[in-house]
Formats: structure tokens, C-alpha cells, sequence
């Protein structure tokens, strides 16, 4: 049986292509995008649209910005919006770490390390696991396995825009899938167990609760970001003529091998020192009133840990190499990348403004409840009800990236509806997890897409929104079809999501 896409398919992808790169620059696009919130905030407020907040019960209204108040909040909310983006300071932050890493030549020597180690035939596999694996360290996929894996496909010979869209499968597309614990879970449950006490007072939510299903569909992101980049994607792609030079594959020399020994005992000495503060007695580490491994300082401090790991090993290759000889040197390494990134923080900059606005308006909140009002509508059965809300789910995900806001909004709904039809919360949750993932590769709007597209187009200079969009469509399709397919048959089967997480819930 072939999985390469037939030739209708792939005219399809290159039409989206030329549609999405006809779209106006991101920064513009963001521009307008706003000023039409704007004008809907204000349309909806004439209309007398309104709904009850799903937690309150409180009527919510559109938030009119055309109007003295909304200018005195737009204008007051223009540096605010941009400082305060989550995104902004994390990314900036680790990239000059990994800056210092990329310039004394270490990341350099690790991609003809693995290139020359791994077999070529399971490079794809190997870098789609890995960003599927990559979510407990927070945006070091982002940041470090995205680029790397460019550079990994480049210098083996493939396009690197292929490597990065199979990283940008894992890391993005298979956000959910994991086999460790991260934030994010334990964030969702505590949204899920509040919205299933409107039901069930006193029921409790571990952050494991999807344990069982999220760590099977790691291998399920995997298989299918691996079939998906080697069949579908690789074809459209020619042989690689840009600019940039591939890593040479000569075996490393001497110093390269010397400090790839140094980098490599500073990486254990950090590795050791983490492990010391999480697993000892009042490790230092910890902190006493939030126990466990995702309420740690290492957890919540990870921005300063990347910055560390890509710092440290990277000082400790260049000065055994001898590629760093001054102070100057390492600084001239993070200016180059801060040069790099300047087109991404131009468009975080509009991409915070539309945020900001969007969240001021209500609309999300109207969105949200709108539409699972209208899935309530069509009194579905239970499999269709589940397809609507990961559907529903990964429609709103286009607008709205957060996963915990979305589900904040959601949860209320959906939860007590599906316990009075006999489902658990958890069984719920992990249907939202799984619509959650699925469209975080194709909407410009998630605050990472713009961060995607500059390292692609560091390689591919003219490559746009419809680029990326054309490439990642056969991810978010596939991951739709199989994923969900496999959360159908898991209920069918009849195994629990989680540790302690049935899939009934008896009133």
C-alpha cells in the first residue's frame, strides 16, 4: 500500500501555497485583523448579543472599542500588550543562551555527531518523537529541536524545510501527546475537576487523568508525522539550492572532538545538579508548598534552565575548541541571532496588539459558548458529540491559541454535559487535548507560527504564511483522522484515559 498523496492533492497544497503567500505581509495582516475586531466588537454591541459565562452565569456582552472608552483602553494598552505577550521574553531569552551555542560551532558539531550516528532511513522518526516529547522542557522545541532539525535534514542531504516541518509536527501538532507530565496538564484538570463539581460536588481530577491515552498517541504523532513528512510532504519539495551551506560531513577533528567532551561534562555537571534539587528531601529545587515535579522551580523557572543549557555547554565547547577566544566573541554570537530575529519581533508586536484586543472585546468568550451551544442544538449521540467537540475545539484554536483559556471557557459546558450523558471528565478532557493540538501548525495566528516561519525562512527567504500553511495541512488532516479515530476506539474498547480515570461517569 503507497501513502504518497496523489498528484490531485499535491495541486491542491500548491493552490493554498500561492493563496496564502498572496496574503499580505503577517504584520499587516495582524493590522487588519484588529481593526476588524474592532468594528465586530462594535457591531455585535449594536446587535445586543450576549451570552452567560459559563462559570458565572454572568451576562457577557461585546466589549465596544469603537467608542472614547475603547480608544482611552487602546491607547493605554499599546506597550502593555507588547511587553506582557508570553511568548515575547521566554523566546528571547532562550535564543541567547542557544545563541552562544549555535556561534561556537557546538550545535554545528552535534548535527554531523548525529548525522553520521543515526540511520538515515529513521532521522524522520527520530526528530518527530522527539518534538512530541520536547513539551515538559516548555519552548525548547520551539527554539532549539525546530532549527536543529533543519540543519539535521540539510546536512544529510534533504531539504531542511522537511526537517522542520516534521519537528513542527511533534513539537506543535502532537502538543498533547506525551509521555511525561508537563504544566499544561495540571492546569487543564484543575479547570476540568472545577467544572465537574457542577455536577458532582467533591469529585477530583488528577493531573494524570489522560495519562494512559496521551502517552499511546505519542506513538500514534509519531507514526503519522513520519509517514506523513517522508510521503506527502518530501515530494513537494525540490533539492534544496538555497544560500545556505549544509554542515560538512568530514569527521570531526581533534578540537571539535575535544570540546564536544568538555560541552558534554558541563551538560552532565547541570543534568546532576537538577536531578540533586528534584529528588532529594527538601531538595533546593523544590518548593514546600507546591509539591511535586510541576510545581518546582525548575518547572516554573525553565526559561533561565534553557538559557543555562545552551549557555554553558556552548561557553565550555568554544573555549576547548578554541572557536571562542574572547568575551567578545560570546556576545558577538548573541548579537548575530538578536539581528536574526528582528522580522519576529516586528510581527509579535501587531500579533500582541490583535491578542490583546480580541480578549478585551469578549468575543472569545462569546465564541466559545455560541458554539458548543449550537453542537447542544443538534442533539447528536455520543460518538458525533465527541467529533464536535475536537472539531469545535481545534476551529476556536485557530483564533484563540491559550489551551487553558480555551478550556476555561469550554470545560463548564461541555463536562456537565457529558456526565449527564454518563461520560467521565477525563474522557472529555482528553477530547479537548486532542483538538487542541490539531491546528496549532496552520493558523498564523498562534503566537509561535510567526517564530516557525523565520527559521524557515532563513533557508527559504520568499517562503509565507502559504508555505507553512501548505506544508503543515497534511499534519493537521492526518492527526484529525487517526487521532480521533483512535480516541473512538478506545471508548469502544473500554479503557480508562488515565490512572483512576473511567470512562463512565456514575451519578
Amino acid at each position: 500500500m503507497s501513502f504518497a498523496a496523489g498528484p490531485a492533492f499535491q495541486r491542491l497544497l500548491d493552490r493554498i501555497e500561492r493563496a496564502g503567500n498572496a496574503l499580505p505581509h503577517p504584520a499587516t495582516l495582524f493590522v487588519l485583523l484588529a481593526g476588524s475586531i474592532v468594528m465586530l466588537s462594535w457591531l455585535l454591541g449594536l446587535l445586543g448579543v450576549e451570552v452567560a459565562h459559563p462559570l458565572t452565569g454572568a451576562a457577557v456582552r461585546p466589549v465596544n472599542l469603537l467608542s472614547v472608552a475603547g480608544l482611552h483602553r487602546l491607547v493605554t494598552g499599546l506597550l502593555p500588550s507588547f511587553l506582557n505577550f508570553p511568548p515575547l521574553g521566554p523566546v528571547l531569552v532562550c535564543l541567547l543562551g542557544l545563541s552562544v551555542a549555535e556561534h561556537s560551532g557546538l550545535l554545528g558539531a552535534l548535527v554531523r555527531l548525529v548525522v553520521g550516528v543515526a540511520p538515515r532511513r529513521l532521522l524522520t522518526l527520530i526528530v518527530v518523537f522527539c518534538g512530541a516529547m520536547s513539551h515538559t522542557a516548555g519552548d525548547i522545541g520551539y527554539v532549539l529541536l525546530i532549527p536543529l532539525s533543519a540543519a539535521l535534514f540539510h546536512a544529510s542531504g534533504r531539504h531542511p524545510l522537511v526537517g522542520l516541518a516534521a519537528a513542527f509536527s511533534g513539537v506543535s501538532g502532537g502538543f498533547a501527546a506525551n509521555l511525561l507530565l508537563s504544566p499544561t496538564d495540571v492546569v487543564l484538570a484543575g479547570l476540568t475537576e472545577q467544572a465537574a463539581r457542577l455536577i458532582a460536588p467533591g469529585y477530583a481530577v488528577s493531573p494524570m487523568a489522560n495519562y494512559y491515552f496521551l502517552g499511546a498517541s505519542v506513538f500514534l504523532v509519531t507514526a503519522v508525522g513520519t509517514l506523513v513528512t517522508d510521503f506527502i510532504v518530501e515530494p513537494r519539495f525540490a533539492e534544496y539550492r538555497g544560500e545556505i551551506r549544509a554542515e560538512p560531513l568530514a569527521p570531526l577533528t581533534p578540537p571539535e572532538r575535544r570540546g564536544l567532551r568538555w560541552a558534554a561534562a558541563v551538560l552532565f555537571g547541570l543534568v546532576l545538579f537538577v536531578v540533586g534539587g528534584l529528588v532529594t528531601a527538601g531538595g533546593y529545587l523544590l518548593d514546600p508548598e507546591r509539591p511535586g515535579f510541576v510545581g518546582s522551580y525548575f518547572v516554573r523557572g525553565l526559561v533561565f534552565f534553557i538559557f543555562l543549557f545552551g549557555l554553558a555547554p556552548g561557553l565550555a565547547y568554544g573555549l576547548a575548541a578554541g572557536t571562542l577566544r574572547r568575551d567578545a566573541d560570546v556576545y558577538r554570537g548573541m548579537q548575530k541571532n538578536m539581528e536574526l530575529i528582528a522580522g519576529y519581533l516586528v510581527v509579535v508586536f501587531f500579533i500582541a496588539q490583535f491578542v490583546n484586543i480580541f480578549n478585551w472585546t469578549n468575543l472569545g468568550v462569546i465564541l466559545a459558548v455560541k458554539g458548543a451551544a449550537f453542537l447542544q442544538a443538534l442533539q447528536l449521540g455520543f460518538v458525533p458529540l465527541l467529533v464536535g467537540l475536537i472539531l469545535l475545539t481545534a476551529t476556536i484554536n485557530i483564533f484563540l491559541g491559550s489551551a487553558s483559556a480555551k478550556w476555561a471557557m469550554l470545560a463548564p459546558i461541555f463536562v456537565p454535559m457529558f456526565m449527564l450523558l454518563g461520560y467521565s471528565p477525563e474522557l472529555t478532557q482528553a477530547a479537548y487535548r486532542l483538538g487542541d493540538s490539531l491546528t496549532n501548525i496552520i493558523t498564523p495566528l498562534s503566537s509561535n507560527f510567526p517564530l516557525v516561519l523565520m527559521f524557515a525562512q532563513r533557508y527559504e527567504p520568499k517562503a509565507g504564511i502559504g508555505t507553512m500553511t501548505a506544508t503543515m495541512l497534511p499534519y493537521s488532516l492526518a492527526n484529525l483522522v487517526f487521532w480521533t479515530l483512535l480516541l473512538v476506539g478506545w471508548v469502544v474498547v473500554g479503557w480508562p484515559v488515565g490512572p483512576g480515570a473511567p470512562l463512565v461517569f456514575a451519578r
